[in-house]
């Protein structure tokens, strides 16, 4: 009998071999200038690959000026903005980490755009701008905008892509029936603007490389979606080319799911990836306070999820998965400039 799953054993998803089953989810940093990459960002990535990271997901990178939160959010919109990202990419590498990143639009949740967009003129609250109703031809235009920043994520050499269809940005405006009020085909389907998007990306990307795909399993407000809708969404996304799953919660209405409220214990999301992953059957992210060790590891250990993402954890401690390794009497390859700092393994 094989010995049961952990955190440190590896995976193979298609072409894309990890060391580990740690993800860096994508966090935004706010930290970019006209949308690229800067000293910031590659201090932030670099020392969590030196941490034992094993796939480190960058934080929402946007496809066009008027889809990032703020100004200072990360762009793939120009070939200008390649390099930059690529030296954060290789220096990831060279110190063993895999690398994707999570293209995205934040459509009505622009806070800094002069004008925003989404699926139809709903804002989020009263405290966001009134959106625009994208005009059919534009919803068009916007997955050509997909397509182009996943090519280029591609020429700076990332190993996956995640696609951002969670937390109330642009795509999640479109599945949700709280947000799409449209009478064209984009309304009729609430599933065909991000299944367009998945299958443009899909062709942008090697056949040998996962595509992931964010979604909230989710929606926490009165009338918001529950877990069979968005399976019943996914499962389009998935016959369009999703590999993987991440799943969180939240991002319409009040509440994000991480923001406190309802009842955000730690794991609270777990059940929502086992369900992904017994419905669908492709490998599942599970995220949401699992910074403990004991909780990370029993998520892989029971088989409700594939991988696990610390997100807070992992900005408090960058050594946070060479710690969980210690912790749970896993060997684990400590940089020989910081083995003075740990306990000699002697498992």
């Amino acid at each position: 009998m094989n010995d049961m799953k952990h955190l440190f054993t590896p995976i193979k998803i298609k072409g894309l071999e990890l060391k580990n089953r740690i993800v860096m989810p994508p966090m935004c940093q706010y930290s970019a200038e006209d949308g690229k990459a800067g000293e910031w960002h590659r201090l932030h990535y670099g020392i969590r690959a030196v941490g034992g990271v094993g796939l480190i997901l960058i934080e929402m990178t946007n496809v066009e000026p008027n889809g990032r939160i703020t100004d200072g959010c990360l762009g793939l919109w120009s070939d200008e903005q390649i390099e930059p990202l690529k030296e954060v990419v290789d220096l990831c590498h060279r110190q063993g980490a895999k690398v994707g990143i999570q293209i995205a639009h934040a459509g009505r949740k622009a806070e800094d755009a002069p004008e925003v967009v989404s699926a139809s003129d709903v804002a989020f609250s009263k405290d966001y701008k009134n959106p625009r109703a994208l005009s059919t031809e534009e919803v068009r235009e916007m997955v050509e905008s997909y397509r182009r920043a996943v090519a280029r994520a591609v020429k700076a050499g990332v190993d996956t892509v995640e696609i951002h269809g969670a937390h109330g940005y642009l795509i999640h405006q479109f599945h949700s029936p709280l947000t799409n009020l449209r009478e064209d085909e984009y309304g009729r389907d609430k599933a065909r603007f991000g299944a367009e998007i998945i299958r443009a990306a899909r062709e942008e990307i090697p056949s040998s490389m996962p595509l992931i795909f964010r979604i909230s399993a989710i929606e926490y407000v009165e009338g918001g979606y529950n877990l069979d809708y968005s399976l019943e969404i996914s499962k389009k996304y998935k016959e369009a080319g999703v590999d993987v799953f991440d799943i969180t919660s939240g991002g319409e209405g009040e509440f994000v799911g991480s923001s406190g409220r309802p009842g955000t214990h730690a794991g609270y999301q777990v059940p929502f990836a086992r369900a992904y992953k017994e419905t669908l059957g492709i490998p599942v992210i599970a995220v949401g306070k699992l910074e403990d060790v004991s909780m990370a590891n029993s998520v892989i250990g029971n088989e409700d999820a594939d991988l696990v993402a610390i997100g807070r954890g992992l900005l408090r401690n960058p050594n946070w998965a060479l710690e969980a390794g210690l912790a749970i009497q896993k060997q684990v390859d400590i940089p020989y400039q910081l083995k003075r700092g740990f306990p000699k393994q002697v498992f």
